[in-house]
């Protein structure tokens, strides 16, 4: 505790930071496990409802690129406060949409409160991070894989319990309200991290511009956004659909993934300083290329269960060894650079559910997963552009 009272920093602050990004995870990892039995209630196909599913990429990509105004405004107490519930309040509604134009409209504001979520929660860890002298940026991540198993395990359970995802996220409402409040009612924000120099000021303009270096970045990192997006957005329905796997093992799906990247990224910091983010990067693309081989050609449940698990190992600390590679340049200011590669990478992520959606209905689920596999060779080879 000395150390902490030093620095003027309260152990708790640390805490707040994981509850943060746990309570993050389990608002947003809701609606995912019960994916399945939302569309078969729109009547959909899957092109259809990958359409549906871009409006929380594009409100996340709003709130990314012109949100950051109103955060200075509200305050990092009041966007975890309001935001938290709000997201399950339009997960829930999102639940009860007819039609894939509704469920747009749903997930639509949902991404604008993750945006700011997202920005709060990186920021605060930073912030602590710098305060304390110790990294925690992978444990605080960590920590949101956690809240992300947990509430695929919960979907999970409540399928296996005969709820309706319609009551399922209207209880999580309440669930995530009381645990802001009770883990996140003393909240306060860390202080400001000094500047370390007066050039390393974040632009004025909404979207800051990739360079030829940041590109290479996106591709470094394409692969492992593309598939954990998939991870999240399609397995429940892969399993309803190769194994006709009850509702609770389609929550058990998107649990899988969650877990492994959760205890992954427990231990991504001794990793990278043992071996290097280049060696730790290509290593990880390799486990995930293998995890999306045995989803492809998974012959049992278990097999695809396991598949799952290892695309949740490959995910798990590429893009965040790509942000620091980002932050270290020295061709424009830290903050610019992670901006790029921040914006960049949704700009891609927006087209990855409709273009999935469409492969799955064209092609079939397993495509879904097989599509990546040059891009997880393009990956491989681009990563060499994570060396400090």
């Amino acid at each position: 505790m000395k150390i902490f009272r030093k620095i003027g920093l309260d152990i708790s602050a640390v805490r707040r930071v994981y509850a943060a990004f746990f309570l993050y995870a389990l608002a947003l990892g809701g609606l995912y496990p019960r994916m399945a039995e939302v569309q078969r209630s729109m009547g959909v196909a899957e092109g259809a409802l990958g359409l549906g599913l871009i409006g929380t990429a594009a409100g996340t990509l709003i709130s990314l690129t012109f949100g950051g105004r109103w955060i200075e405004r509200w305050g990092a107490q009041k966007i975890l406060w309001l935001g938290l519930p709000l997201v399950t309040v339009f997960y829930a509604l999102a639940a009860l949409a007819p039609h894939p134009i509704y469920l747009f409209l749903s997930l639509l504001p949902a991404g604008m409160c993750i945006g700011a979520i997202e920005q709060v929660v990186n920021l605060e860890a930073d912030r602590v991070e710098f305060a304390w002298g110790r990294r925690i940026m992978n444990r605080a991540h960590a920590f949101w894989s956690m809240g992300f198993a947990s509430a695929g395990l919960l979907g999970g359970l409540a399928a296996q319990w005969g709820l309706s995802p319609q009551i399922h996220l209207m209880i999580m409402v309440a669930v995530v309200t009381l645990l802001t409040l009770l883990l996140l009612g003393g909240f306060e924000a860390a202080p400001h991290r000094p500047r370390a120099s007066s050039e390393d000021v974040q632009t004025n303009l909404p979207f800051a511009w990739p360079t030829s270096a940041i590109l290479m970045l996106v591709v470094a990192t394409f692969a492992a956004m593309l598939m954990e997006g998939a991870g999240i957005d399609w397995s429940a329905i892969y399993m309803r659909d190769v194994f006709s796997s009850s509702p609770f093992v389609c929550g058990l799906a998107v649990a899988a993934g969650a877990s492994t990247q959760a205890v992954t990224r427990f231990f991504a910091d001794r990793l990278v300083e043992r071996f290097q983010p280049v060696r730790v990067a290509r290593g990880l693309i390799l486990i995930l290329g293998l995890g999306v081989c045995t989803v492809t050609w998974a012959s049992a449940e278990w097999v695809a269960l396991l598949g799952f698990a290892l695309m949740g190992i490959g995910t798990s600390a590429i893009f965040p060894l790509a942000m620091s590679a980002a932050a270290q340049r020295t061709d424009r200011p830290a903050s610019v650079n992670v901006a790029a590669l921040a914006q960049t990478s949704f700009v891609i992520f927006l087209i990855g559910p409709p273009l999935l959606g469409g492969v799955a209905e064209y092609f079939g689920i397993r495509a879904t997963f097989a599509v990546s596999l040059p891009l997880i060779v393009l990956s491989f080879w681009a990563s060499k552009s994570l060396k400090n």
